[in-house]
């Protein structure tokens, strides 16, 4: 069975900082992919951050210079680091990766139970 924990989030100020991790963890042959997205009540999820196995990344609009996304590959952990919060950011935060659960199968995205991450003015 294929987990994502997640970690962080909570109670934050304006201007502020926050920094989310998730950790894969159960039974798969590799992890390609990974990344946060968001949703805000009413509104559409949306992608904060990826970061491929090689390190390339790829940040939504709401997140350019804000944001930055890491990974430890030995620990199948991805890291969300975002600065300079404001009230928009308020929203559940979900992690999500691709895995190859086992070898020769195709690849298939799981996420995590979401974290909530509130902004205050």
């Amino acid at each position: 069975q294929v987990q994502l924990v997640e970690s962080g989030g909570g109670l934050e100020q304006a201007g502020g900082s926050l920094r989310l991790s998730c950790a894969a963890s159960g039974s798969f042959f590799s992890v390609n992919a990974m990344g946060w997205y968001r949703q805000a009540p009413g509104k559409q999820r949306e992608l904060v951050a990826t970061i491929t196995s090689g390190r390339n990344t790829d940040y939504g609009d709401s997140a350019k210079g804000r944001a930055t996304i890491s990974r430890d590959n030995n620990k199948n952990t991805v890291y969300l680091q975002m600065n300079s919060l404001r009230p928009e950011d308020t929203a559940v935060y979900y992690c999500a990766a691709d895995f190859i659960v086992t070898c020769g199968s195709g690849q298939k995205k799981y996420w995590g139970q979401g974290t909530q991450v509130t902004v205050s003015s």
